[in-house]
Parts: structure tokens; sequence; C-alpha cells
């Protein structure tokens, strides 16, 4: 079994070891050493990448049956002795978001008796899942506030490695099933204890900061999304210049956007109404002209039009415009990507809407559509304004056919 040094030391960024074993995984090299500082992905946290004699190190994960810590390479070394090169940007990274992950969580016990069910650190976000989905703001602020003082005091942080039948006694925060005699505890300085296999920094001072950044609430828990760190400076940095570009576009200072945004709301809003105001004035003038020229048979007006310029609901408000007219029959399409026909007829109309709609599909080459005898809708299929107007004059034929 591999022997791993970053265990007891997460800072070491190049180490000289032994090939104990050549390999492959998923047709790449892979190397077993004798000792690594590289660290496999387990407990949700990533694993390192970095270079072995100059090679990339894609991954690093450890082989089920003898706990080996299995490096794949970009390309193939020969040498029996090699120099690693731990990736320290990327190493430091998950140092800080996994320290910062054990320090929120106490902090959600202390404030809220909430605990962490679940961790994920992922290459660009970090989230762990709470028992308990009704957390007040004002708990997840105090929350944050107590885990920015622990930051703050740069409390030490130890790892201890233990007897099992030892931590089985302490008061540890969290103590996962274990494959051997002993346990690594995670020990911030009157804090919080837990066990863990992951990369910390050695004082909570080095977390620089945490900050939660999204919540969303799954049943009877709460994911909290936060970043600890250079995650946190980049994320403050990137809606701060969000921020800064929005007040120039306002005209205003960073604290009015909130009631500047609400304004444009609400001017947005006015106008989508006038719109939709002046729509359906403008589908009353087009009702009033399309049954002027209607096709008249024994006193009922049958109005077929293809449109290639109007939106869905404005052929549902020319419709019911149309129909409120006694002996009215509406056979209406719309051409496009997505073409839509709309059949609809006054109370004692002929016809049966559902019915047409049905032959008419058939000329789109589509059958997605139904309804009742006095109104039916359908379509799907792209269809240029011939097509349309194809599939409307079918349904008239058949229509007219019925008039007496």
């Amino acid at each position: 079994m591999t022997q791993r040094c970053f265990y007891l030391d997460a800072y070491t960024r190049s180490f000289d070891a032994r090939v104990v074993e050549r390999t492959r995984h998923d047709q790449q090299p892979a190397l077993i050493l004798d000792k690594t500082y590289f660290y496999p992905t387990s407990g949700g946290q990533p694993a390192d990448r970095g270079q072995i004699n100059g090679v990339h190190v894609k991954d690093v994960f450890i082989r089920d049956g003898d706990g080996s810590v299995v490096h794949v390479l970009d390309g193939e070394i020969w040498t029996e002795e090699i120099n690693g090169e731990i990736d320290w940007e990327r190493r430091f990274d998950h140092m800080q978001q996994h320290t910062g992950q054990h320090i929120l969580s106490q902090a959600f016990i202390q404030v809220a008796s909430a605990r962490t069910v679940g961790f994920h650190l992922g290459e660009n976000s970090v989230t762990i899942d709470l028992n308990r989905g009704d957390l007040k703001p004002e708990e997840i602020e105090a929350t944050e506030s107590l885990a920015n003082q622990i930051i703050w005091e740069d409390r030490r942080i130890r790892i201890h490695m233990v007897p099992v039948h030892e931590a089985e006694e302490m008061s540890l925060r969290k103590l996962p099933a274990v494959d051997g005699d002993t346990v690594r505890l995670i020990d911030i300085e009157k804090f919080d204890l837990t066990a863990c296999g992951g990369t910390h920094v050695s004082r909570t001072g080095a977390v620089g900061l945490v900050k939660v950044v999204k919540l969303e609430p799954r049943r009877d828990q709460l994911r909290v999304e936060f970043c600890c760190g250079r995650r946190a400076l980049i994320d403050y940095r990137r809606k701060n210049r969000i921020i800064t570009h929005l007040a120039a576009d306002f005209t205003t200072g960073y604290s009015e956007l909130e009631q500047s945004v609400a304004r444009l709301r609400e001017e947005v809003k006015q106008a989508h109404r006038q719109s939709k105001l002046q729509r359906i004035e403008l589908m009353q003038l087009l009702g009033s002209h399309l049954l002027h020229n209607a096709t008249e048979k024994n006193g009922y007006r049958i109005i077929t039009q293809a449109f290639e310029d109007k939106d869905p609901d404005d052929l549902k408000v020319l419709a019911n415009r149309l129909v409120e007219n006694p002996g009215a029959v509406a056979l209406l399409g719309l051409s496009g990507e997505k073409a839509q026909l709309l059949f609809a007829r006054a109370e004692k109309a002929p016809g049966a809407m559902n019915e047409l709609l049905k032959s008419a599909l058939q000329v789109l080459g589509s059958a997605a559509g139904g309804g009742s005898p006095q109104y039916a809708q359908g379509g799907g299929p792209a269809a240029d304004i011939e097509r349309v107007e194809q599939a409307l004059a079918r349904a008239e034929r058949l229509l007219l056919a019925q008039i007496h």
C-alpha cells in the first residue's frame, strides 16, 4: 500500500519517491509509488494535479482491493526514481475550501443546530447539505459571522492519528466508517473536532474568508453553496464589477440599485400591459375587417385567414373576438417553425371544430392537436404560409359542404 504522506503534511509541494508498479487506467499509463503527496479523489474532495518527472498527472485515485494510490499520466515514465510536483494553486484552493467547510459546518451546529449530511467540493462550487430546510436569513448570517470570526482569530489546526476505540469515546462532530485501526482527526483549536481524510490549512487564518453565496431548499434539507479564500475574492470581484456597471448604467449609487431595478421592473410591466391592450384593440379592428370580408353561406360567415407575423396569443384573441358574432366560424392559422391552427365557432354556428382540425392537420403532417366541437387547436411542425393556407382551405371546403 502506498504511504499517504499528505495525511500529515499538506504543504509539501515537491517530493522524491520510487515506482513500485506500472499499470494502465482507461488506456493511459499509470504509476503506483512507494509514497506520495498527491491527494486522491475521496471524501467529497477532488484529486490533486501536477507533474511526475515533467509528465502531467491527469488523475489520482485509490485502487480497490489493496488501497494503493494510482497516478494516471499523460505519458510514459520509465525511470524507477521519480520527482513529483504538486499543482500548488489547486492544492491550496482545496485546502482553503475544505477547512472552511469544517468551520462552517460547526458554526451551523452552534448557531442553528443544523448538521451537515453531505459535502461536495467541485471545480467551481462548494456545497454542504444541512439536515434542516427551514433556516431563517438571520440564522444564516449569524452562522457566517461566527465562521469568519473563527477564521480571523487564526486558530491552530492540528492533525491527530488515534485508535478507533479512542475516537469512538471522543465528542466528534462526525465519525464515518473507518477502514483500519486508526482514524485521522482534524482539530480546530477549541472549536471543531472531526474525522476527515482531506487536506487542510494549518491555521484558520489561511482560509481568509467564508461567504455563503446561494441557498437551495431540498425537501426537508438545505443545500448551502459557499466559497472561501481566493474563490471568495474572485466571487466578490465578479459581483462588484456587475454592480459597478449597473450603477453606472442607472446613473445611481450601488445602494440605490434595488430601487432603480424595482422602478424599471414596474415600467416594463406597465409597458407590457399597454402593449397587450394595444394588441387587443388591433385584433378587434382586424376582426371587424375579416368579418366584413368573410365568406357567407345561408346566413353563416366563414373567416379563413393565415398569418406570418402574429403571436399564438394574438390568434386566440382574434378568434374570441370573431365568434362573439352569431353564426361566425373562425379558421385561423399561423406559419413558422411551429405552425399553428386554431378553429372556433359561435355557439349555434355549424361544424365540429375538432373534426375539421384533424383533417387540416393532415396537410401539415401533424396529429398534435384536439379540442371540442366549438373550439380546437393544434400544429407543431414547421410550415410556410402556402402550406398553412392549404390546410385552412381543406377545412373550409369540408365546412361549406356541411352547410345547407
